[in-house]
């Protein structure tokens, strides 16, 4: 006897962009790479390509692992840069340090995350100059050995080229490394308007986290390492944790489908338009107020309680009451068009008259 899933429309789905399935494209390309017979461990010409494909956006030879889930890329990259009596230095609202139970201290073998505080989620300069250097040298204390920067953030915020490179910069003057939770990595690129290697390598960043889950494939991100020196750590790690896939082929399949012809880039920059045409129709509600405005594809704002009751009753899914009363949290995906986001708004209005 079969059991029938619910789902939720797209139309009503905005709980995050976890919940939207995987592009056409990248399905199609594991149907495809299902077929014959490839040797196994990442030694097939999906991994070949996907890597090759990943050195071109970043324009230079990078070190790549492919992984099942971004905490396992969090908490590998973390332990090839942070020795168990380390510390990483990270935003109190980042992911590693909120959802991920526990995950980087479990792949450290013990480091302890150390928040820095910053407003809109991200990380003040002033704060981490004064957190990379504390306790520094006394051994009983955790020694600060790396920090990590959410692009984009959990507020949905995203650090400019600028921003990167002041803190990579006060990073390295103390001898820290840095890595990037590019979580939603293809957002923040799409509202800088940069360069994958401009937002990385060249602003400071020594291993990325890739995200591709979130913006249409199914159950592939991958660790990005920019340092040469720790491609051997990474990769007797990745074997260790699980995430040396003897069937490679169907996370680079994935991956190299979601680079293909600028997939990555149109699946964000849809996500992202959908989020700035959410917010600029709640701006011009009375008694909803937003946040902040939109820079990826999430979106923070206060809803009165009557009208969060309303959009629950008819259906729709969205965080509500998890940070303080009234406030809720959207997040569009690359599925969303612009006609859920419409409805979405003509059910807002209808609850707030």
């Amino acid at each position: 006897m079969s059991t029938i899933i619910a789902t939720t429309p797209a139309s009503r789905a905005f709980i995050s962009d976890n919940m939207a399935g995987a592009s056409p494209e990248i399905v199609q390309a594991v149907a495809d790479a299902a077929a014959g017979q490839v040797l196994p461990y990442g030694n097939d010409p999906f991994t070949v390509s996907a890597r090759r494909r990943l050195s071109e956006i970043f324009e230079r030879d990078v070190d790549v692992f492919m992984v099942s889930t971004g905490s396992a890329a969090n908490g590998l990259s973390l332990a090839a840069l942070t020795p168990p009596w380390g510390s990483v230095l990270a935003h109190p609202d980042s992911h590693i340090h909120h959802d991920e139970c526990g995950a980087p201290e479990f792949f450290t073998a013990g480091a302890k995350l150390v928040g820095v505080p910053g407003d809109n989620s991200m990380i003040d300069p002033d704060a981490l100059d004064a957190a990379v250097r504390r306790k520094a040298g006394d051994v009983h204390s955790v020694q600060p050995s790396a920090v990590s920067i959410s692009q984009a953030t959990e507020l949905g915020s995203v650090y400019t080229v600028a921003e990167i490179r002041r803190l990579s910069a006060i990073a390295k003057d103390a001898g820290l490394r840095v890595h990037m939770d590019g979580a939603r990595f293809a957002n923040a690129l799409d509202h800088l308007g940069t360069t994958p290697a401009e937002m990385t390598w060249k602003a400071g960043i020594d291993v990325l986290s890739f995200g591709a889950t979130k913006n249409g494939a199914m159950t592939a991100d991958a660790i990005v390492s920019f340092d040469p020196e720790l491609a051997t750590e990474l990769g007797f790690r990745a074997k260790r944790a699980g995430q040396l896939a003897s069937k490679m082929r169907f996370h680079a399949a994935q991956i190299d489908a979601y680079l293909t012809d600028d997939l990555w880039l149109h699946n964000a920059r849809r996500a992202n338009a959908m989020a700035t045409r959410l917010g600029d129709g709640l701006k011009a509600i009375p008694d909803i107020a937003l946040l902040a405005t939109p820079q990826a594809n999430i979106l923070f704002c206060r809803l009165p309680q009557h009208v969060t009751e309303g959009l629950l009753a008819e259906g729709y899914v969205f965080h509500h009451d998890r940070w303080e009363p009234g406030t809720v949290r959207f997040v569009t995906s690359f599925t969303h068009s612009a006609d859920d986001i419409d409805q979405l708004l003509d059910a807002v209005r209808r609850h707030t008259r």
